[in-house]
């Protein structure tokens, strides 16, 4: 599995804090949302071929990760 930490970053500064890819402005909702749409990787790596698969993989740890986090709760 591909360490997230490595290639996820997040900067209040840039992108308005969302989690990028690491030395770009691409958000990982971005390439979440595309993997949702049925794009490929490598349709996704065509469109952004500053990316690396490894960077979609991170993207996809980094998603994982935060939802097992998430909780919701019943409004009384």
């Amino acid at each position: 599995m591909v360490d997230w930490h490595e290639r996820i970053t997040v900067d209040p500064q840039s992108r308005v804090g969302k989690p990028v890819i690491r030395g770009t402005r691409i958000a990982v909702e971005i390439v979440i949302d595309l993997l949702a749409r049925g794009y490929t990787k490598e349709q996704i790596l065509e469109q952004y071929d500053h990316i690396t698969v490894a960077d979609i993989q991170a993207c996809l740890a980094y998603a994982s990760e935060t939802l097992r986090f998430e909780r919701v709760y019943a409004l009384p």
